[in-house]
């Protein structure tokens, strides 16, 4: 009987011509990818110069004699605000943000033209341009040609990370002034920043010196290790984050991680079912959104500074304001505070127990302190209404319709839809 050994076989021709087929599509569908991205940056490119027009425009009209003229501000601060107000509200982004794509665009343009020129060719994304702007920019002027052409060589060889390590490097090779010196000054701007997430929980994120925040770390990690006993389940990641929390709430770790120390100030809207237990429906943190029904009931319990503001579980009409913890602000401001929850302005953020509740006709031409002619806006945007051309009006339920300088409209919604507003 004849045998055939299968390890020495011929090659399946048909099997490799078909991989090969593939392989082909797949490559041809990589080269779309590149061309796509090639496109993207190439738009970026435009974006930055016409972010850029539209700055020098706003300066030129600012400039003139008849420009419109703020109460209290310079002509360049009004123009800034305007412009970064105007863009922000065009392009659904944040007023910060819109403010460092400004100074970015400007650096593009006119600061750094081999960066601008690798963008519009679309080899570099706007990513790779932002660590080159942001590295580059705290630069003297004169440090900032010679530092773009050295980090230019191979950015578009390099990931972003290994960019901005490479470029990093580059800037403290280039910069004239000491390390000393710099870090002095950056310690000016050291913060501490919560951004909300996912699943009902939030980022706390600081900006501040690298040997202290080292210092912290190791602190963190020695007593999270100590922690780590055969009947601990948390994993080591998981312990680093209890011990943070406990010694920053409770000034000492604690085994179960709950928090024991502080007591702090906020307000949550509960359903008036889920607080007594019989139903599930979240509540809703200020400042977050909506968070689980057992954490609601837990913090209601725990805080005595806590204002409970219970809901109709079908109507959602306000039933009561708790009186026991009665402080400013009065009814009415508590509750518009729960309605916008942050400033009105559009697109921002600003939590509203830290803004103005502002009068939408001034209480000088007759504006009535009612909840139809109140919304809290920030500090920054307040004087933006009262020093810019502009307005808004309240077109009922809540709902804010403004109108920017250059007459475009946006309409910005409440938080909580309330009905029952207290009266004066």
């Amino acid at each position: 009987m004849h045998t055939t050994n299968d390890m020495h076989a011929p090659p399946d021709e048909t099997a490799f011509s078909s991989h090969r087929s593939l392989m082909n599509v797949l490559g041809l569908l990589v080269d779309d990818s590149i061309d796509a991205n090639a496109e993207l940056n190439r738009a970026h490119a435009r974006r930055a110069k016409t972010i850029d027009d539209a700055r020098q425009w706003c300066e030129f009209t600012y400039q003139l004699e008849n420009a419109p003229r703020s109460m209290g501000w310079s002509p360049e601060v009004t123009c800034r605000r305007v412009l970064e107000s105007e863009l922000a509200a065009a392009l659904s982004i944040p007023e910060r943000t819109m403010s460092r794509l400004i100074d970015e665009s400007e650096a593009l343009l006119h600061q750094l033209p081999g960066t601008y020129e690798a963008l519009s060719r679309g080899v570099l994304s706007y990513r790779h341009a932002q660590v080159i702007i942001d590295q580059a920019l705290s630069l003297p002027t004169e440090s900032r040609i010679p530092f773009e052409d050295a980090v230019l060589a191979d950015a578009e060889m390099l990931t972003v990370s290994k960019l901005e390590r490479r470029a990093r490097r580059l800037r403290e090779l280039t910069h004239p002034e000491s390390i000393q010196s710099r870090r002095a000054t950056a310690a000016l701007d050291r913060s501490v920043e919560l951004k909300p997430a996912h699943d009902g929980m939030s980022w706390l994120t600081a900006y501040v010196p690298c040997a202290r925040a080292q210092a912290v770390y190791n602190r963190l990690s020695d007593i999270a290790r100590g922690l780590q006993t055969a009947d601990e389940s948390r994993t080591l990641t998981q312990l680093i984050a209890d011990v943070a929390l406990d010694l920053l709430e409770n000034g000492e770790p604690t085994l179960a991680g709950a928090s024991q120390g502080i007591r702090p100030t906020v307000l949550v809207t509960v359903p008036a079912l889920t607080l007594l237990g019989m139903s599930e429906e979240p509540a809703t943190l200020e400042g977050y959104g909506p968070i689980d029904a057992d954490t609601a009931r837990r913090v209601a319990a725990r805080a005595p500074s806590f204002y409970r503001l219970l809901t109709h579980p079908e109507t959602g009409t306000v039933l009561s304001v708790g009186r026991d913890h009665y402080e400013v602000p009065a009814d009415l401001r508590r509750w518009l505070r729960v309605r916008d929850e942050t400033c009105r302005a559009p697109g921002c953020n600003r939590l509203a127990r830290r803004s103005d509740c502002d009068h939408c006709t001034d209480w000088n031409a007759e504006g009535l302190t009612a909840h139809d002619n109140l919304a809290h806006l920030c500090r920054g945007h307040h004087s933006l209404k009262h020093r810019t051309d502009w307005v808004y009006v309240h077109r009922g339920g809540g709902t804010l319709e403004w109108t920017s300088p250059t007459k475009k409209t946006y309409v910005t919604h409440p938080a909580v839809q309330m009905t029952g507003a207290p009266t004066l």
